[in-house]
């Protein structure tokens, strides 16, 4: 049990933070994520110069990030069955799931097989939506877009949307000089 003078400082703490971060950027965040400084974690994780995750992100293993990446609240990079690479200026969206591991014929087979691992790889430019998973193995390319709540559990190639559950094609990434053009089939 938490001693109750500690629990009025941490209140009073969080109370007062909460209010800052509303008054400086119209938002209010949970306690962990409103205390600690998203660009110093990235800094500490040896992340790109820029790049950011929120605390309440969870990171195992081999992680790297490139510059310019944000890594939203409530994400998993599972990086500790072959390593995560995720390039630079990426948006991974709050909820994403990335994993180089599974256990399912480890699971039906009572333990003799082993877990199924690999890297995932993410390039330079992508977007993976919120609630997205991203299964072990995976290269998804650059300037690519990723629907929120999709399942992706095969390579994606550069400039492609995918979306679904597995993730399809629904559409290009056309760049002509500064102008992008989302294409849908």
């Amino acid at each position: 049990m938490i001693d109750a003078d500690l629990q009025a400082a941490l209140k009073a703490l969080y109370l007062q933070n909460d209010e800052r971060l509303r008054q400086e950027f119209d938002r209010s965040l949970s306690f962990q994520d409103g205390l600690f400084d998203r660009w110093e974690r990235a800094k500490r994780l040896g992340f790109g110069d820029k790049a950011s995750i929120y605390n309440s992100s969870l990171v195992y293993g081999a992680v790297t990030v490139g510059n310019g990446t944000w890594i939203g609240p409530n994400t998993l990079l599972d990086g500790s069955r072959g390593g995560i690479a995720i390039g630079h200026h990426c948006s991974i969206s709050a909820g994403v799931q990335i994993y180089t591991h599974d256990t399912v014929m480890w699971s039906l087979s009572g333990g003799k097989a082993p877990p199924r691992t690999g890297a995932v790889t993410v390039g330079n430019y992508t977007y993976i939506g919120s609630q997205s998973i991203v299964a072990l193995g995976v290269t998804i390319g650059s300037h690519c877009v990723v629907a929120a709540n999709s399942f992706v559990n095969h390579d994606v190639p550069d400039n492609t949307i995918v979306a679904g559950t597995p993730g399809r094609q629904i559409g290009t990434v056309e760049i002509d000089g500064d102008e992008i053009n989302l294409r849908y089939v």
